[in-house]
């Protein structure tokens, strides 16, 4: 049988005091969306207001944005189903990708916990990159651990959000995935990093998007 993806996605495309445009970054979007496909993955793309979920930075000088711009995975977006209707029965893996926006709307959203957290408890795949693992902070596995308590993650760094967002996010990502017990780690910044701990996969930026695909795919592969 395909293996099946799920990515939920923010609906965000403000954020902070000064109102800045955010969305979806496409980098962390597409570059997973393709290895996927490549793979013969199906990929299911939620939001969690439902309809057209917001992209932002269209970097169009990277041929695979510009493949995903011009495939289905585009169309997917302008139509997203809302978390709301989300089983995770019959999906491997979840992912969130980054951009500002899940910082706005995935932190302390209940339909978010519930599906990441009944996707690792039933032993599929949990993935994020870049701001993407904001929404597993308060995720709770069935036990009542915080899913990321004593995992190694990695995610958009301090020193990355210094010269980015630091004034438009209203917290660090870095700071509180250690307040759940997380090992955190990072490299220098804009550097690819992924890792893996079992059968969480994080990326630090998005330059690491790729690098989070690839560890799902080993991890489903295997």
């Amino acid at each position: 049988m395909k293996k099946k993806i799920l990515f939920v996605v923010s609906s965000a495309d403000v954020i902070g005091p000064k109102h800045r445009r955010t969305g979806n970054l496409l980098t962390e979007v597409a570059h997973p969306y393709e290895a996927f496909k490549k793979q013969g993955y199906d990929i299911d793309i939620y939001s969690v207001k439902g309809g057209e979920a917001p992209i932002d930075m269209v970097e169009l000088d990277d041929p695979t944005n510009i493949a995903f711009l011009n495939d289905d995975g585009a169309q997917k977006f302008k139509n997203t189903q809302s978390i709301e209707s989300v089983t995770v029965d019959g999906y491997d893996a979840v992912f969130v990708p980054g951009g500002l926006a899940p910082v706005v709307d995935m932190p302390e959203n209940q339909t978010v916990q519930k599906i990441l957290s009944s996707m690792y408890d039933k032993g599929g795949v949990v993935s994020a990159v870049c701001h993407g693992p904001v929404a597993l902070i308060n995720v709770k596995l069935k036990d009542g651990s915080y899913l990321v308590d004593g995992k190694s993650v990695t995610g958009f760094s301090i020193a990355e959000e210094e010269n980015y967002a630091k004034e438009d996010v209203p917290f660090e990502l870095e700071t509180a995935l250690k307040s759940r017990g997380a090992k955190y780690s990072r490299v220098d910044p804009w550097q690819a990093y992924s890792i893996q701990d079992g059968r969480l996969v994080t990326g630090q930026n998005p330059a690491s998007a790729s690098g989070v695909a690839e560890k799902v795919i080993g991890i489903l592969e295997a």
